[in-house]
Order: structure tokens, then C-alpha cells, then sequence
């Protein structure tokens, strides 16, 4: 998982930012990625996330179409491999990166988890492609949660609440605190985005989960932050196979 430092973008993208879709300098974001990708002995597949929950699957070719400059944009928020060479990769800048990886590392993958992805399963759905392609079952699954907004920061209005199943006057949820006295009725709600996630891992079998602690938005000296900042850049969290 990389941070904002380390790079050589200029502010406001300093200084690691691995996006290309802000108004950071091509040629930065060039070095960027070659400074992250030296980290690993992989080579990360960036996909064009779009907030949803197809996975598709990576191959040594796709990390070749990249680096020739041949590669079809990959429209998709999660991707599973079970080839070596290949870092399934995410971009973050508020929205949860999670990583999973099959016993012996027979299969990993990444998942991009904004409210509309985690609403729409691409948890489930990254998580039963690593278990069709790794062998095994959920138990066997371990699953990390990177940094995100945090439980105190993530203001959201009712429409998120409805995404999820929940109706606040009925069924409230644990995961959604309302912004109100006890006065008036509130509009608003604090969303614990990674509590939420890790309910979706359990109730889906998954025992292994790590992370989840950190919040982009209070450490401004470590994360970007879109929803602290707007104008911003990108990090990413990537996975492989040994």
C-alpha cells in the first residue's frame, strides 16, 4: 500500500500520485508508478474503477499489453490473478483498497470499495473469484482492509442508507450514527465504511481479516484525501504472487 510520499509530484498532488485521472503532470505520474512499481518483483495492472463490482481476471499478458502501451482500458473495480508476475492494483483516495489472498497463494486479488461498490458486493464477488480460481473456500481466505475514510468522517445522506437495506426509522444499523439532537430528524449520517466491509467478509464466511484502522482524511501528512482535499491525488494498494 503505498502513501502520498516518496514521489515527485508538486502540490497539491505531492507527492506520490499514482492517478492519472487528476490534472497531475503525465510525466509525474510516469515516475510515480515506476517508483512503486520498483517495490515488487510484479508488475502492477491499473484498471479504470468506476464504482461498481466486475472482477475480471489478470494474465502475464495483460502486464505486457501495459508496458507496450497496447492494453485495452480494463473498466472494472476488482481483479483476481493466479499468475505470477501480475500486481493486482487498486487507486484510493478515501474509498477502501482491499486485498485477499488464497492458502499458498494460489490466487490474490484487489478490490476498489466506495458505498456503491460495497452495496453492489464487489466484496462477494472478488471474494468468490478468489476461491473458484484458488481452490478453496472462504474460511481460507485472508483479507486485508488498507486505509479509508474513517467512522468520524464519512458524512452521508439517506440515499446511502437505502443502498445498503437500511431504514433508519425501522432497522437502524450500527454502521450509520445520525448527525442530530434529539430535536429535529437528521439528514445526515457518520458511515463506518470498513466496519461495514468486514460485515460483509463474515457474513460471506471470511474469518481472516486485517486492517481497516487507518483514516485518510485526519492524517493529511500520509494520505490523500478527496473528501478533505477534492483536488488531490491517488494512492494504490497492490497484491501478488510470490
Amino acid at each position: 500500500m503505498s502513501t502520498r510520499l516518496g514521489g515527485v509530484s508538486a502540490a497539491p498532488f505531492d507527492a506520490l500520485n499514482l492517478g492519472t485521472a487528476v490534472e497531475d503532470q503525465p510525466n509525474a505520474v510516469r515516475r510515480n508508478r515506476e517508483i512503486f512499481a520498483a517495490q515488487m518483483p510484479a508488475r502492477p495492472v491499473y484498471l479504470q474503477q468506476v464504482h461498481g463490482a466486475r472482477v475480471v481476471q489478470l494474465t502475464t499478458q495483460d502486464v505486457l499489453n501495459q508496458d507496450h502501451g497496447t492494453q485495452a482500458i480494463i473498466e472494472a473495480d476488482a481483479s483476481v490473478t493466479t499468475a505470477q508476475g501480475v500486481a493486482c492494483t487498486v487507486q484510493v483516495a478515501d474509498c477502501l483498497p482491499v486485498l485477499f489472498a488464497a492458502p499458498h497463494g494460489a490466487a490474490v486479488a484487489a478490490a476498489h470499495a466506495g458505498w456503491r461498490g460495497l452495496a453492489g458486493g464487489v466484496l462477494q464477488e472478488t471474494l468468490a473469484a478468489v476461491c473458484l480460481l484458488g481452490g478453496c473456500d472462504a474460511a481460507q481466505v485472508a483479507v486485508w482492509l488498507g486505509p479509508c475514510i474513517g467512522p468520524t468522517q464519512f458524512e452521508v445522506g439517506i440515499d446511502v442508507l437505502h443502498g445498503f437495506g437500511v431504514d433508519p426509522s425501522t432497522r437502524p444499523s450500527p454502521y450509520f450514527v445520525p448527525q442530530a439532537s434529539e430535536r429535529t430528524v437528521s439528514s445526515k449520517w457518520l458511515c463506518d465504511l470498513a466496519g461495514l466491509a468486514r460485515s460483509a467478509l463474515m457474513q460471506a464466511g471470511v474469518v481472516h481479516i486485517s486492517g481497516g484502522a487507518w483514516c485518510t482524511v485526519t492524517e493529511p501528512s500520509r494520505f490523500f484525501s478527496f473528501r478533505r482535499d477534492r483536488i488531490t491525488g491517488r494512492m494504490a494498494a497492490a497484491i501478488w504472487i510470490d
